[in-house]
């Protein structure tokens, strides 16, 4: 069952979830959704930056410059998928700063 269908699930029964569940349910609801995101981007990038008869290898170079950047784009919204935050407690009153 995926994070979404839990989540559907959890909001539609009418039980509540503890905090640490729904914790645990939006960070996986969070990575499954980056992780498909960045597998969509990916898989549109494929086929647009290969090499045509028309490139010059000056083009054909500024494409694989795009390419990289787009792709290390797509590598970190995959990081920022699978890292949990560590944010402190909100009860806790000592500041940030």
């Amino acid at each position: 069952m995926s994070a979404y269908d839990r989540a559907h699930h959890a909001l539609t029964t009418g039980q509540p979830l503890t905090p640490a569940d729904a914790t645990r349910l939006l960070a996986d609801l969070r990575r499954e959704t980056g992780t498909q995101l960045a597998d969509a981007v990916e898989k549109q990038l494929d086929g647009k930056y290969r090499r045509t008869r028309d490139d010059t290898d000056a083009s054909f170079r500024k494409k694989r410059v795009r390419y990289g950047i787009a792709m290390r784009t797509v590598n970190a919204v995959r990081a920022l998928a699978r890292n949990t935050p560590n944010f402190p407690h909100q009860r806790d009153r000592r500041s940030s700063t």
